[in-house]
């Protein structure tokens, strides 16, 4: 999934504007690797991003994609999603929105809900620290993996003759 032309445009105009502010200077590699995430709405790993870009340039590194991903979340150009035992995967997306993630498959979509967005702090968090940000993360079957769930559910029942 990737996204309009414009809406990436957007993206790319708000982040050299947002490295000028830090006093970072827009090099071609933070533009492509940025570029790359910005892009997609698959929420990409660094693997993945690498495999992208790469093609464009093909004398980066892995090591420069990491260290490049690190340094844009630390000026808060980016943003990761919950760390999974499988790979850390990065967001362009600073808009307040939530995660759907599929729990077979790995699939990551972005959705928006003014109910979410406006969900009550428990006093138990609240205990914990100061809230800066919330984020939903929904985990479940995408309808491709609930399709094929399911399909193999069926032809069980039929070679258990239920």
């Amino acid at each position: 999934m990737e996204f309009e032309p414009e809406a990436l445009q957007t993206r790319m105009k708000h982040f050299k504007e947002q490295l000028r502010r830090a006093g970072v200077k827009a090099t071609h590699q933070r533009l492509e690797i940025f570029r790359e995430v910005a892009k997609s709405g698959d929420h990409p790993d660094a693997e993945g991003i690498y495999k992208g870009v790469h093609k464009r340039v093909p004398t980066l590194s892995l090591d420069t994609v990491y260290r490049t991903l690190w340094s844009l979340l630390d000026l808060g150009l980016i943003t990761t999603l919950g760390a999974t035992r499988r790979r850390v995967r990065f967001d362009a997306n600073m808009s307040s929105h939530h995660h759907f993630i599929c729990a077979k498959c790995g699939m990551t979509r972005d959705f928006y809900s003014k109910k979410f967005d406006t969900l009550e702090i428990p006093a138990a968090v609240k205990a914990l620290g100061i809230v800066e940000k919330t984020q939903v993360e929904v985990r479940g079957l995408c309808i491709s993996c609930s399709k094929e769930d399911n399909s193999k559910s069926n032809v069980s029942h039929i070679k258990e003759g239920k």
